[in-house]
């Protein structure tokens, strides 16, 4: 790392949703982040971290999981701890999934979806997905590891029409700068 500047290093990402009304078929989102090699920022991932996963690492892993937004503020939350992220690793892109089990569902079918993305007490993006109400999964955000080490955020929804195994083998090709 160079001068005082150290980058993003610890980052909480957020989600909640409202339960779907009673009678329907339960509401199931869920964060993923896919890691990628220096080599191949934008090729196939390392490895996809969701629910019942961590990184092999534990420097990513899930701290709270809904399968049907029934929780009090935040539903799901995901922690990547980036300073602690080996070298070899130099973009991890971040999405949410709505699962496809129950019933075929957009996000303008998810009641009150809410993101955020922080790093202690620094909002570093917040969105409820209105730019992509047809999609079934979208990516969120991602963090890029730059030549002196240091991770940056760029923010951004992009939505995806895929089912969820589709989307976290694609998530991160799209969007090349």
């Amino acid at each position: 790392m160079t001068g005082i500047n150290k980058g993003i290093r610890k980052v909480e990402v957020a989600l909640k949703w409202d339960p779907s009304p009673a009678g329907q078929a339960a509401t199931d989102l869920d964060i993923v982040a896919a890691t990628y090699p220096a080599g191949a920022a934008y090729g196939d991932p390392a490895y996809v971290v969701h629910f019942d996963s961590r990184s092999p690492d534990g420097t990513i892993y899930l701290n709270r999981d809904s399968k049907d937004g029934k929780g009090f503020g935040w539903d799901e939350v995901m922690t990547l701890e980036l300073e602690r992220l080996s070298e070899r690793y130099a973009r991890v892109v971040v999405g949410v999934v709505i699962q496809q089990r129950s019933a075929h569902r957009t996000f303008v079918g998810v009641i009150n979806p809410g993101l955020r993305i922080r790093e202690g007490y620094t909002v570093l993006a917040e969105d409820d997905f209105g730019d992509v109400l047809g999609a079934t999964a979208a990516t969120v955000g991602e963090f890029i590891r730059d030549e002196s080490g240091e991770w940056t955020f760029r923010p951004g929804i992009h939505g995806f029409e895929d089912d969820p195994e589709t989307f976290t083998r694609d998530m991160g090709r799209a969007h090349q700068p």
